[in-house]
């Protein structure tokens, strides 16, 4: 009897261990990666985690003076370093340049789920208390290099997106949108800021990116989900995954476009004027979905979050269901590939980079936790055509990679993208602490 209830038990344990290899398994990607990019990616079946694949690369920072490499035709030196976790970057019109230096606020909560972010945070270099601080950047000799490096704002709310629009420089803080009075050639802002409007912080997706209306009238802020896909309750997805629209003077403001579970990249078409975003998708449905994006923005898009993704794909995970939304989910203009974690967007407007860079998108894409293999980690191009939308069949081109080393460890990660006064492209590096410049070869 004995031995029987051995073998029992012997057998229980088998199969509770393979049950624990399934569950913990890694998801692997099954398509090419390049299938699940351009204007008709290949969406596969969703592949739902009990438990997330979880491959982060290592971030270490930039050592014996490496740095990322360019494409053809590029060249890229260090513009500044020394910062502390660069996040976002803004041009003023004297050419002085804003970069947010930020981080995460203190999240709340702890658990299994509070323990796992901290770890991923960690392991991504994403640990670090945030410097609440704007610091100004400025090349006074036009050598490519800052010769001046000054604190600007002090003591805001894991600052993000700045924006100038009157007399006013407005900034994203994670919990409202803030501005205070700004004069061309100002070095440092000591003024309290004044809050437009309040904006809901909390949970995941703090950063609020901001840009003004060419009108000079509104502007639109982003505003992440507080969760992957509403698990804790549509209640606290109030004004999330939205753009809105924020009228300064009336301090109230609207939803301008809804079912964006986190964008952040904002910015203007420059033929066509029309308002452009990057959008990280969901995660746990597998490495090849869904596919992270950049699209067009129009007033009263929903583009389906949490229920649906890649405008009218069900996340049968997401209850209850809202059948009625997948008639008029709309599908997003261009994928940039799964887990690429799209943040900074600046269209080529004023780029001076040659013929291959000049009517597209630039993107920095922070890199994947969420996919075997890691995606993203790079600075990529989007070739466009006349009519104001990416180019028919075009994929995303390199701009900016090297920065993960040959071990698969991050040496940087990218951000926030803008062209500076002399058409050069910069890019916020929150691992190696470095904005990076990118000009044409001579």
């Amino acid at each position: 009897m004995r031995k029987h209830i051995l073998i029992v038990l012997g057998l229980i344990l088998l199969v509770g261990a393979g049950f624990v290899f399934w569950l913990t398994r890694p998801d692997k990607a099954q398509v090419e990666f390049s299938d699940v990019t351009g204007a008709t990616p290949k969406i596969t079946s969703p592949r739902a985690q009990t438990l997330p694949t979880i491959k982060v690369a290592d971030a270490i920072g930039w050592k014996g003076g490496n740095k990322p490499v360019a494409a053809a035709g590029l060249s890229v030196a260090a513009f500044a370093t020394g910062l502390d976790h660069p996040r976002w970057l803004y041009r003023l019109p004297n050419g002085d340049v804003l970069v947010a230096e930020s981080n995460s606020p203190p999240r709340k909560g702890g658990g299994i789920a509070g323990w796992v972010m901290d770890v991923l945070m960690d392991k991504a270099g994403a640990g670090v208390p945030s410097a609440n601080r704007i610091t100004l950047l400025r090349d006074a000799n036009g050598d490519g290099v800052v010769d001046l490096k000054t604190t600007f704002m002090m003591g805001l709310n894991s600052p993000f997106g700045m924006a100038l629009m009157g007399d006013w420089l407005y900034i994203g803080n994670t919990d409202a949108l803030v501005r205070v009075p700004y004069k061309t050639g100002d070095t440092t802002i000591t003024a309290k800021p004044e809050v437009v409007v309040k904006l809901v912080g909390g949970g995941n997706h703090w950063a609020r990116n901001v840009i003004p209306d060419p009108d000079g009238k509104t502007l639109y802020v982003t505003v992440g989900s507080s969760s992957n896909i509403a698990e804790n309750g549509l209640e606290r997805e109030k004004f999330r995954a939205n753009i809105l629209q924020v009228y300064p003077e009336a301090k109230t403001f609207r939803i301008f476009a809804a079912g964006l579970r986190n964008p952040n990249g904002l910015a203007f078409e420059p033929h066509s004027k029309q308002l452009w975003t990057t959008v990280n998708e969901r995660d746990m449905i597998g490495s090849d979905l869904a596919p992270d994006y950049m699209s067009q923005i129009e007033l009263g898009d929903h583009f389906g979050w949490p229920w649906y993704y890649w405008g009218g794909y069900p996340d049968k995970r997401v209850e209850p269901a809202y059948p009625a939304l997948q008639e008029y989910s709309k599908r997003p203009d261009y994928a940039l590939g799964p887990h690429v974690a799209a943040l900074g967007l600046a269209f080529a407007a004023d780029a001076k980079l040659g013929a291959t860079f000049g009517n597209g998108a630039f993107v920095g894409e922070h890199g994947s936790w969420n996919r075997a293999p890691v995606s993203g980690y790079k600075v990529v191009y989007v070739p466009f055509g006349a009519n104001g939308f990416p180019a028919k069949g075009a994929k995303p081109v390199n701009v900016l990679t090297g920065f993960l080393n040959k071990d698969g460890d991050a040496q940087g990660r990218p951000v926030g993208v803008i062209t500076d006064a002399a058409g050069a492209l910069l890019v916020a590096d929150d691992v190696g602490n470095v904005v990076w410049r990118v000009t044409a070869a001579k």
